[in-house]
């Protein structure tokens, strides 16, 4: 194995970043279980952050594309019609879109979350006929440079090497703590003709922002967020890329909400089982793209489709996901409040896209690492690098979900247990 790491050392870029939590060689992959090459199975927490909601090749979605594969069917189609493609946005539409009352139209952009996002905001500079963008403080949109401008870590803005315009930030919920209505500030300061901010042709935001620290955002400050877009004359953007597909306990992390944006950004867990593959929903009436005005050369990832198309057929055809959605998140919540309450640390998250928030990026760090040597996969996430995040698969066998959250609780109580018997 040294003489294959070595290979990444001596050829691939220095931007790569999981592999330095992570320095072994994986070959295998079931469920929510991650094999390197000499057979150490690992449990995995980290789920493609979150690409990876029904698991690692789940059996039905791998039959699904083998079959299709065998078949001879369009691997690449551009955006041509194709039978994988219709079956697809059928199921989607009704299984997802008309049983929560949802119009919408869909856009294959892009592979990427990014490209999903880069798609929302052009087309509301479009339909708008403005240019500013507001987001939202610990909000991470990617890091082309349109999303790049929307997302707030400035570790991420440092690699654009040019000035990123056209977004304005305002602080999120809970920003200035909870007796401070961070919504009504920002209508206030968008309803003052010198408030500074430019007319904006879209507000983007996160339900509940992963990479910037499981930051949730309450439903009445969501609400009151989508009437100032109304208000003032702007689309009301939700990316839901990395709180969508059942993260949160719904297929949308808003759906429960009352709400109706304008736009809606998904990728990552779309394609089911870790194929590239990201949309932009839009309304219909905002539907004013020319032809070819935005595209991309994987749009048309078929397989993608075939295995989108059977997750939706098994997982989202009756409420019997949702309900074991419910069921593991209580427990997981359950499990995590009595991790936090033995250190006094908080919670932070919601449904299935939880963590722990340590004291700093150094100690979750430190966590995360010591569940790795136990064979468990999981990361930090935040300003600071200092929420341990659990991204399990949504799919993992409870027995395993216990286990993993006790080689959780164990790294905690190395690390915290003996940082508090050293202080005393």
């Amino acid at each position: 194995m040294t003489d294959q790491i070595a290979t990444f050392d001596r050829v691939e870029s220095q931007v790569r970043s999981y592999s330095r939590s992570f320095p072994k060689l994986f070959n295998k992959a079931q469920g929510a279980t991650i094999f390197d090459d000499e057979g150490t199975a690992y449990t995995d927490f980290l789920a493609g952050c979150s690409s990876l909601n029904y698991g690692h090749n789940d059996p039905d979605l791998k039959a699904a594309l083998i079959d299709y594969i065998s078949e001879d069917g369009i691997a690449h189609g551009l955006d041509m019609f194709t039978d994988a493609k219709e079956q697809f946005l059928e199921a989607f539409e009704r299984l997802i879109l008309k049983p929560r009352g949802m119009d919408y139209r869909v856009q294959f952009t892009g592979p990427t979350g990014a490209n999903a996002v880069e798609a929302a905001i052009k087309l509301a500079r479009k339909v708008t006929g403005r240019t500013n963008v507001i987001s939202f403080t610990n909000g991470f949109h990617g890091v082309t440079l349109g999303a790049l401008a929307a997302t707030g870590n400035s570790g991420h803005r440092g690699g654009a090497g040019i000035p990123l315009h056209g977004v304005t930030r305002a602080p999120f919920d809970g920003y200035y703590g909870k007796d401070i209505n961070t919504a009504e500030l920002l209508d206030q300061q968008l309803s003052d003709p010198s408030g500074g901010i430019d007319a904006p042709a879209a507000i983007i935001v996160e339900p509940v922002q992963g990479e910037g620290g499981l930051n949730v955002a309450s439903q009445g400050w969501l609400k009151k967020i989508q009437a100032i877009a109304k208000k003032h004359g702007a689309l009301f953007i939700i990316d839901d890329i990395q709180a969508g597909c059942g993260r949160t306990g719904t297929f949308f992390s808003f759906e429960k909400f009352g709400l109706s944006p304008d736009i809606v950004t998904m990728a990552k867990s779309l394609s089911g089982m870790g194929l590239p593959f990201a949309i932009t929903l839009l309304k219909p009436q905002h539907d004013i793209w020319k032809p070819a005005e935005h595209n991309g050369t994987f749009r048309g990832n078929n397989h993608a489709f075939v295995t989108a198309r059977a997750a939706l057929d098994k997982f989202w055809a009756d409420g019997a996901f949702e309900t074991e959605l419910a069921e593991k998140a209580e427990f997981l919540h359950r499990r995590l409040r009595s991790i936090a309450n033995e250190y006094g640390l908080r919670v932070k998250g919601r449904g299935l896209m939880v963590g722990i928030e340590t004291d700093s990026g150094e100690t979750a760090s430190a966590i995360c690492k010591l569940c790795f040597e136990d064979r468990l996969i999981i990361e930090t996430s935040g300003a600071h690098d200092e929420i341990v995040k659990i991204l399990a698969p949504l799919t993992i066998d409870m027995d395993q979900f216990a286990r993993g959250l006790d080689i959780l609780e164990n790294a905690f109580e190395a690390e915290l247990g003996g940082q508090r018997a050293a202080a005393e």
